[in-house]
């Protein structure tokens, strides 16, 4: 969701709660808003420690990989799909690879966290 959104949607939700309710319309906003927020965190948590326990850089199909891949998704839901950390490849630049056991592998190119780019990268004796 844009952030901007996200939270234009949180600041109606107070609104409403205060026009609503006064008062206990706006603590049950902010309860809301704070449960959101928990869950958002508990799901990052979750992607970060399936992600941490796997080999860096390890995927178990590339081409499946690259199949589901497509542009603007978060760091995070990469790595949700990937189950397991990119590695970088560019130190200046947010580039990371992940390859599989025939040795295939996706290199895939962030922007502001986001997937900008992508490309799989064949072994040469493999046939296509």
């Amino acid at each position: 969701m844009n952030p901007i959104l996200g939270w234009a949607l949180a600041a109606l939700l107070l609104v409403a709660g205060w026009q609503g309710y006064g008062i206990k319309g706006i603590a049950l906003g902010v309860t809301l808003i704070v449960f959101w927020l928990i869950l958002q965190f508990n799901r990052s948590l979750r992607v970060m420690r399936n992600a941490g326990s796997a080999p860096v850089g390890h995927v178990d199909s590339a081409v499946m990989l690259n199949a589901k891949l497509r542009e603007g998704l978060q760091m995070l839901q990469v790595l949700a799909l990937t189950k397991s950390l990119g590695r970088r490849v560019d130190s200046d630049r947010e580039i990371y690879e992940w390859a599989d056991e025939g040795g295939s592998k996706v290199v895939v190119t962030f922007t502001n966290g986001r997937c900008q780019r992508w490309q799989l990268e064949r072994p040469a004796d493999v046939p296509a």
